[in-house]
């Protein structure tokens, strides 16, 4: 993959155990420092850490709210499980927050939940949704991914009979403010979805882990990429890092590691609760270090730095 174009950044601020007031704060402040460039919310309707009773919020209300009271970042869901939406209905559902923005959503989608994470697992059943196997997950995120795409560009209805996904007269109407569609995120490490990907996604993300094995997920999408045609450098990759307040060293380690193999879209997942400028540090302490390359990027940022004096 080149190494070209520089690396963005943005923020993660999963909606779970957490108040509203206190995510529009972060997302204010980061709207305001050009070098957060995108920020993202998770898609779970129940939390997946932390107090199993506490408050989680659904991903794209919250979205549409947020891209109402910013201007510059762009935004998304990383990314929404495709299955807890009908893709017709998530296809009308990202357009409005496309138009509500401006114009920037990054459309983030991917299989959904791992069937082995108990947290997870159990909002399917709370809300009434199917829990279909892995081939019906993959599967539907395929069709699902053809169906929004063609609802975004299509000027004319249309039917559309597949294995998981049926319309007729599908037809959208407005189509989203980006074209000729907001750009496709899809999120995911197996290798079904990175199948998925090669033929759909402008940008691939993976969390965050070993960089080996990041590496060869990244080499492996490369190969998919070539057995269909595609050239692989037309996928952006992006990955996420979580973040220690207390320990910001080995986050701007990872960081360098992530854009000398190639990645140029990183994603900094903040825990919460958010200190009190938390934007600020981040785009001082891990993104401006990067940014500037100093010869100190491996040394953890002195106490009184930290967000909130922590």
């Amino acid at each position: 993959m080149p190494h070209t174009t520089r690396p963005s950044f943005g923020i993660m601020t999963a909606p779970q155990q957490v108040d509203y007031d206190d995510l529009l704060r972060v997302w204010r402040e980061a709207d305001a420092i050009p070098q957060i460039e995108h920020a993202w919310l998770f898609d779970h309707l129940m939390p997946i850490g932390g107090d199993p009773g506490g408050p989680a919020y659904e991903g794209w209300t919250l979205l549409s709210a947020l891209a109402a009271q910013t201007r510059r970042l762009r935004l998304g869901v990383m990314v929404t499980s495709n299955r807890f939406r009908p893709p017709a209905l998530l296809a009308k559902i990202a357009t409005t927050v496309d138009i509500v923005s401006g114009g920037r959503l990054d459309f983030g989608i991917g299989v959904g939940s791992r069937p082995g994470h108990p947290l997870a697992r159990r909002e399917y059943a709370a809300h009434g949704l199917p829990f279909h196997d892995t081939a019906h997950a993959v599967g539907s995120l395929t069709e699902a991914c053809t169906v929004i795409r063609r609802l975004w560009t299509e000027a004319e209805p249309f039917d559309f009979q597949g294995e998981y996904v049926r319309l007729t007269g599908a037809f959208g109407n407005p189509k989203p403010v980006q074209r000729p569609h907001p750009p496709i995120l899809i999120g995911g490490r197996s290798s079904a979805t990175l199948r998925v990907a090669a033929e759909h996604a402008d940008l691939w993300n993976i969390p965050g882990g070993d960089i080996d094995d990041v590496v060869r997920r990244s080499a492996l999408l490369d190969r998919y990429c070539a057995e269909i045609g595609r050239d692989p450098a037309t996928i952006t990759r992006s990955l996420h890092l979580a973040v220690d307040y207390d320990r910001a060293g080995p986050t701007r380690d990872a960081i360098a590691e992530a854009v000398d193999a190639g990645f140029r879209h990183i994603v900094l997942g903040l825990p919460s609760p958010y200190p009190a400028g938390v934007a600020r540090w981040v785009a001082d302490e891990l993104i401006g270090v990067r940014a500037h390359g100093a010869a100190d990027a491996a040394m953890s940022a002195p106490p009184g730095s930290r967000p909130g004096g922590r």
